[in-house]
Formats: structure tokens, C-alpha cells, sequence
């Protein structure tokens, strides 16, 4: 497989700002030189979340989630290397190059799952072909070709060994099935098929890929719907279904409807409704919510009107909270009883659905509605109540207009202006930063670490070779690098020791504050490694008189006669 060159990756790095990145998905807040923000990978209520732009890497006090704008794609949207290369080039207008000498990404041990995904979707939709019960379920859901063609349905045969025997033919090819969550595994290590006996719906990525599929039963039987386990692929609070289809329908979504299953989003897309997704068998995630709204500004959340319905509409609105900024809009709508999106829209066709998305709440209306449904607030206490309910959820938003009029609704409710004044925004977990006891050495790194194109504009001593400290040789190393590779990023300088002690250290001095002015800095360096190589030359010459007296009175081993030797040549 070809790869991306690495000084392609090291230009990618220079030219893109990760301010830019992580703002456009994080609401980030300027703190001195540095943004802060909530940090995705974990919860919590203060921030410790940092982006560096001059450094170009964030970083998690709280959890040490840490990395270049590449890796951020990676770990917040679930991106493969290569994916994620392609999307930040994509921005910049770089095409991305591929050679057989740069660097591996994760395809390299993704592909072969995502090819073999490929392979079982098209055996499913083979055997759709010659399965007349398969068929007529979709018949009798009125699911057109075209839709069974647009969304890859298929159909998993009533054996243990239909897939399996038809893939598994080595076991590599049993240990790729397995990867991808298509096998199950009986007492005695035997596999067998995952799914039997359903009509199978192809999980796509971002890209169009497969790569995880829901089976529902044909007839009885529990579970109705039976869901690919969670893989290297697939990670189902990540992942919306039918996002790819509903993307190639519009160059730009104005609105996106999310529902809660397969049939009502293909449904729906048969009736020409096209901009609809659904989550996959679990509750709206902030995952979720951030998805759908970095791909429409208006979400729509669709749910059946029974008490599951409002219980699964209530943990969307949490989850859609603290993803509301400026210019997005969530609204909510609850479908008459006994219905669900499937059934209403094949009774009152496009028209008549359009109709009932168009009354939707808009999420202010339906938060302060499901708030106030138990409470007198024509009592004191029971506006009091309220506001202890409601300012937590609001003080949840991105600070913004939209938190504002928030904060306004509740007072108006309440009647309590002074006593529900507008809530500061919660105080900047206090950062802190590493503390370095600073040596030649680790000056040195650290100032490499800020900028390792100083390496470049100085000259390196040769005494710094015979520099015996430590860290030193990790000094020379980096050096080494900066000069094989002259655009590296700090993060990728990190990155090279990851899994190794030294990378703590190294994430250490990264996160450590330079003393100084920036445009000394060069000066800095130079002078460091000049004071370390005239140490080094020191040490140097201490060691070859030691070696000689011991040498003239004849006690030198032979390890140390050859140490004398190169300690000559030194000279």
C-alpha cells in the first residue's frame, strides 16, 4: 500500500492551525497565548483542555490527551491516519501525495478489515438476491430497488456457516472476520456466523465504507435487532446511520432529522426525504449531537410520543447542550401515539410529515415545557425549584447569545432577576504546568521542542558529541532528526519515543514554559549547546589524563586501552 511521504506530513503540520481545527468543533476560549476549552475525551465541568498554537498541539491536563491537528481528527471524529491527512489537505487545497518510503498509517492494518467488510457486504446482498422471504419483508415495507441498492441491504442466510465458509478460507481470513465483529465463537473456539436468518443494514463511514452492519430478524425471536460489536471500525456512539447516503443527496444539509431506526431512515428516504439519520440502537451521545451538527446547523429529533420516546428525546437534549453554539438550532418532535416515522409517513406520505417536522419545538421551548410539566411556579418555591433544575443544564452551553437568552427565559419564569443573575462563566481549571528543574540539557530540549527549526539556523558544536549527561543523548538525537527531517512538528519529535519512558519526559518539557523572549530563543540554544560542548570537552580531556597515568603505569585493560585511543582521536 502506498504511503504518505513524511516531509508531506511535516508541510501539512507547518501550513494547517490547529486553532482553526479544534475551534470548528470545540468552543474554545483564549487564555493568555493559549485556548482553553471542555475537553472532549472526558467529562468535565472546568477546562483543562489546552490548544498551543504557537507549540501547534493540544493538550488534556485532566485526561493527557495530546497531540498534533491530525491526531485531534483522529481521536475526536474516529478517523484512520490517513483519513484524517486527507481532510486537513483537502482544506488547505494539497493533494496528497503517496510513495512507497513514507510513513505507515493505520490502513496498513485497517485495510484488510475494510476489505473484507466490502466482501461480506456484497455476500449478504448475493444472497438477498436468493432469498425470496428476504425479499418480500422489503416488499412488504414497501422498500423500493433503488433503496435497497442505496443503502447495500442484504440478507444473512439461516446457517452457522454461510459467511464463514464463504470468507473464512485460511485462518487469517477466519482472525480478519472476527476483527470485524462477523463471527461468534463457540466453547470449543469454533466460529461461526454472527448473523443468521436477518436482513442485514450496512453501517457506513464517512468515506462509504462498511463497516459494521444491524441484522433484524425476519419472523419472531429475540433480539429483534442484533448490532455489530463495537471494533477497530466501528464505535457505535460515534457513528450515525445512513450520514453517507444523506450527504451525497445535498453538496450542503440545511437540516438533518434523526430518528431512531434503520426502517425510518430508509423509509423516509423512499418517500424522498433524504436528510435523515438514526443512531444505532443506543441514546443520543454528545458524539451524536456534534456529528449532526457539523454536518447540518439545524437538527431535528424525531421520537415516538410514548414515555420511551420523551425519555430518549430528554437525553438528547443533555447531550445536545454543551454543543449548541452560535448558529445551531435543535428542535423536537413527537410523533401521535402508535406511530413511528416507518408507519406515519407510508399513511400520510412526504407532505403530511414535512408537515408535522414543520410544528417541531424548538429546543428552548420544549426544555423550559418538560421542566415546568410538574411544578407550580406560581409559587415560590416551585420557581425556585425550577431555577435549581434549569441553571445547571443552561450553564452547560457555550457561552454565546444563545446561553444568554437562556439565562433570560429562566429569569422571566421565575421572576427572579437579581436572585438568577447571569452566571459567570465557570473559572479556567488552574493549569498546571509541569515544573522543570532546569538544566543545560533540558533548556535545550525544551527550546527544540518549542521550535525545532532552531536547529536548523545554528551550528552544532562537535564537542557536544562527548557530552556524558543526562539526556544527552536524546539531545543528539533530536538534532539528528530536526536535521533528516527539517519541517518536523514538536508533536511528531514526541511521538517517535511514544511507548518508551522517555516520552513522559519529553511530553514534560513540551508542556514546560520557555523563559525569555521568543526572538532570543535562537541565541538561547546556540549558547546552551556551546557551554555543554566545552563541558563535554572537559569530561573529555579529564578522562584521557586519567587513562594515560593509568597507562603509564601499565594497568590499562583492553576495553580501556581502545577508550584512549578514541579519546585521541578526539583531539
Amino acid at each position: 500500500m502506498a504511503l504518505i511521504p513524511e516531509a508531506f506530513i511535516d508541510e501539512l503540520l507547518q501550513r494547517v492551525d490547529i486553532v482553526d481545527v479544534v475551534g470548528a468543533r470545540l468552543a474554545l476560549k483564549r487564555a493568555g497565548k493559549e485556548y482553553q476549552a471542555l475537553c472532549p475525551f472526558h467529562d468535565e465541568r472546568t477546562p483543562s483542555f489546552a490548544v498551543v498554537p504557537q507549540k501547534q498541539f493540544f493538550h488534556c491536563f485532566g485526561c493527557g490527551a495530546h497531540g498534533s491537528a491530525i491526531k485531534f481528527l483522529m481521536d475526536y471524529e474516529g478517523m484512520a491516519f490517513p483519513d484524517a491527512v486527507e481532510q486537513l489537505a483537502a482544506q488547505l487545497g494539497m493533494k496528497v501525495p503517496r510513495d512507497a518510503g513514507g510513513r505507515a498509517g493505520d490502513d496498513d492494518r485497517l485495510g484488510p478489515i475494510y476489505a473484507v467488510m466490502a466482501e461480506a457486504t456484497a455476500y449478504f446482498r448475493q444472497e438477498l438476491g436468493g432469498s425470496a422471504r428476504a425479499r418480500e419483508y422489503f416488499e412488504r415495507r414497501e422498500v423500493g430497488p433503488e433503496m435497497i441498492e442505496r443503502y447495500g441491504l442484504g440478507y444473512s442466510p439461516d446457517r452457522w456457516d454461510g459467511l464463514v465458509g464463504k470468507l473464512g478460507r485460511s485462518p487469517d481470513r477466519i482472525n480478519l472476520l472476527a476483527a470485524a465483529g462477523l463471527l461468534s465463537t463457540r466453547e470449543g473456539g469454533q466460529p461461526y456466523d454472527k448473523f443468521r436468518d436477518r436482513v442485514m443494514f450496512p453501517i457506513h463511514d464517512r468515506r462509504g465504507r462498511p463497516i459494521a452492519f444491524g441484522g433484524r430478524i425476519l419472523d419472531q425471536g429475540e433480539p429483534k435487532y442484533l448490532n455489530s460489536p463495537e471494533t477497530s471500525l466501528f464505535h457505535k456512539g460515534r457513528e450515525l446511520y445512513g450520514l453517507w447516503q444523506a450527504r451525497q443527496s445535498a453538496q450542503k444539509l440545511k437540516k438533518l432529522i434523526l430518528v431512531e431506526g434503520y426502517m425510518d431512515v430508509i423509509a423516509l428516504a423512499q418517500h424522498g426525504i433524504e436528510e435523515v439519520v438514526a443512531t444505532l440502537g443506543t441514546a443520543t451521545t454528545k458524539e451524536h449531537a456534534e456529528l449532526a451538527f457539523r454536518n447540518a446547523d439545524d437538527v431535528v429529533f424525531c421520537f415516538d410520543g410514548d414515555r420511551a420516546g420523551k425519555q430518549a428525546a430528554w437525553r438528547a437534549l443533555e447531550s445536545t447542550l454543551p454543543r449548541l453554539r452560535d448558529g445551531r438550532q435543535a428542535h423536537f418532535v413527537f410523533l401521535p401515539d402508535g406511530e413511528d416515522p416507518d408507519s406515519l409517513v407510508r399513511k400520510r406520505g412526504a407532505l403530511g410529515f414535512r408537515e408535522i417536522l414543520n410544528e417541531a419545538l424548538p429546543l428552548s421551548d420544549y426544555f423550559f415545557t418538560t421542566l415546568i410539566n410538574d411544578i407550580d411556579i406560581s409559587s415560590i418555591d416551585g420557581r425556585a425549584r425550577l431555577a435549581a433544575r434549569a441553571q445547571p443544564l443552561i450553564e452547560q452551553m457555550p457561552d454565546g447569545a444563545f446561553r444568554d437568552l437562556m439565562r433570560e427565559a429562566l429569569a422571566e419564569r421565575t421572576g427572579a432577576r437579581r436572585v438568577v443573575p447571569k452566571a459567570a462563566a465557570p473559572a479556567p481549571a488552574r493549569q498546571v504546568r509541569p515544573q522543570v528543574q532546569r538544566t543545560l540539557v533540558r533548556g535545550a530540549l525544551a527550546l527544540l521542542l518549542a521550535r525545532p527549526q532552531l536547529a536548523l539556523e545554528i551550528e552544532v558544536p562537535a564537542g557536544l558529541a562527548w557530552v556524558d549527561k543526562p539526556g544527552a543523548d536524546i539531545l543528539r538525537e533530536l538534532l539528528e532528526r530536526i536535521r533528516q527531517r527539517p519541517g518536523v512538528a514538536p508533536v511528531d519529535l514526541i511521538e517517535a519515543y511514544a511507548g518508551t519512558p522517555t516520552h513522559a519526559a519529553l511530553l514534560k518539557l513540551s508542556l514546560a514554559d520557555l523563559a525569555g523572549d521568543e526572538d532570543g530563543w535562537r541565541d538561547d540554544l546556540a549558547s546552551a549547546l556551546e557551554r555543554l560542548a566545552q563541558e563535554g570537552q572537559s569530561q573529555s580531556n579529564r578522562r584521557r589524563d586519567e587513562l594515560s597515568a593509568k597507562w603509564r603505569s601499565g594497568g590499562l585493560s583492553d576495553a580501556e586501552k581502545q577508550e584512549l585511543q578514541q579519546l585521541f582521536r578526539r583531539e
